[in-house]
């Protein structure tokens, strides 16, 4: 014999599967922390000057040359780099980088 459930449970109980599959597609707390994490910084313009220098770029690196940059950076970090110098890999935006080609040119500057 064939049991049969009376109408308000059956009626309970499909209203509660139905609560229960709406649920599932809720929004979680960690979609709630996604949410609140700020945004990546924007990219960083260059600290050290290196984009205010291009007039520079091509004249040879003289002393006097050199002098010329250091006395602008007063005493904000600086270095030279020539064809197969080492350098620290060290991160430091506020520092300017000269590099020098094999001529003795500066070919450009950067910010590391």
């Amino acid at each position: 014999m064939k049991r049969a459930f009376p109408p308000i449970l059956t009626s309970s109980l499909t209203a509660s599967l139905a609560a229960l599959a709406l649920t599932a597609c809720s929004s979680t707390g960690a979609d709630k922390m996604a949410e609140s994490t700020p945004p990546p910084p924007p990219a960083m313009e260059p600290s050290c000057g290196a984009d205010q220098l291009g007039s520079y770029v091509g004249q040879p690196a003289s002393d006097e040359v050199i002098a010329a940059i250091t006395a602008w950076r007063g005493d904000k970090p600086m270095r030279v780099i020539k064809p197969g110098m080492a350098v620290t890999m060290d991160y430091r935006p506020d520092r300017l980088n000269v590099q020098v080609d094999e001529n003795g040119k500066i070919k450009g500057f950067t910010c590391t």
